[in-house]
């Protein structure tokens, strides 16, 4: 993918991520995530009623008249989206790949937010930390943010550019939770709404997701493809393990070897469910063949 190719599609998510945000989410998510504090609005004339607390005295002795500070609800927040780049997400059997779904909801998200003049940031990670992007605000920083989802990506799928990883690293990576999740909680020190989008196929975070959650209002997005739910009777496969590299045959006229995956992802889809429902935090899960704005509005609308 050329640099004019990569920017085009940059500019197509953008609009539909935009013009979704705009229409469906800004509401939604205004209601759903609110501000921490309170800051100083305005002076106007005291009203019956009003708390006397609130009596500006400077200006009630300059007017000679009682005046009271107005104060409303700070709106500014940070969000951190911690986006899974293991090469699992590459997987995808209907329209989109999980990494291309990651990057469609993460836009989504990011320009909920920047609607709503909240600051933005990206932590990309794999088997460890492979990006972060300091919380800003504004359209550009929320684009460049977008070019690096996409950058990624193309990277991965095997474009000749060239990749973040050293080189001579294995193309095969794992999913390291625990190291993103340690590595939130070093530098992110201001309370965060923080996305996580993942297939979630690691283990070995839960008490570090429990730190997490407790600083930060946490939200996992598992991103997961029909066909590991449910394995197709297709006959033979030669399949290979995208994160080890392993290969392996797989006959998928069993029943029982159908079976066996399906329970083996239900297994790993309910070890995510609960670790994050007793850590306190919040879970959605997404299909690549499913429509994503209903997921995430029936999220928003539940809180």
């Amino acid at each position: 993918m050329t640099t004019q190719e990569l920017l085009a599609k940059v500019r197509r998510i953008e609009i539909i991520s935009r013009n979704i945000s705009r229409h469906l989410f800004s509401g939604q998510y205004q209601s759903t995530f609110r501000g921490r504090g309170m800051s100083f609005s305005e002076v106007r004339d005291y009203q019956y009623g009003d708390d006397v607390r609130n009596i500006d005295w400077n200006v009630t002795a300059r007017t000679g008249e009682p005046h009271v500070k107005v104060f409303e609800e700070e709106r500014e927040l940070t969000v951190m989206l911690l986006v899974d780049t293991s090469a699992s997400t590459l997987f995808g059997t209907k329209i989109q790949s999980k990494r291309d779904l990651q990057t469609l909801v993460a836009a989504v998200l990011g320009f909920s937010a920047n609607t709503n003049n909240d600051k933005v940031g990206l932590l990309l990670f794999s088997d460890k930390v492979e990006q972060y992007i300091p919380p800003k605000k504004g359209r550009g920083h929320l684009l460049r943010i977008l070019r690096e989802l996409i950058a990624d990506s193309v990277m991965e799928s095997g474009s000749p550019e060239p990749d973040r990883r050293e080189a001579g690293a294995s193309r095969y990576t794992g999913t390291n939770l625990n190291a993103a999740l340690e590595y939130l909680n070093r530098l992110m020190r201001k309370r965060s709404i923080c996305f996580v989008l993942s297939d979630f196929l690691t283990e070995g975070y839960t008490d570090t997701l429990r730190q997490s959650a407790r600083r930060h209002d946490l939200i996992g997005i598992q991103i997961y493809d029909p066909v590991e739910a449910e394995l197709p009777n297709v006959g033979v496969l030669h399949v290979r393990d995208p994160e080890t590299g392993g290969t392996a045959w797989i006959d998928t006229t069993d029943a029982a070897t159908r079976a066996h995956f399906g329970r083996v992802f239900q297994e790993a889809t309910e070890q995510y469910r609960q670790q994050f429902t007793r850590a306190g935090a919040g879970t959605i899960r997404i299909g690549t063949n499913e429509e994503y704005t209903k997921a995430l509005l029936g999220y928003f609308r539940s809180r």
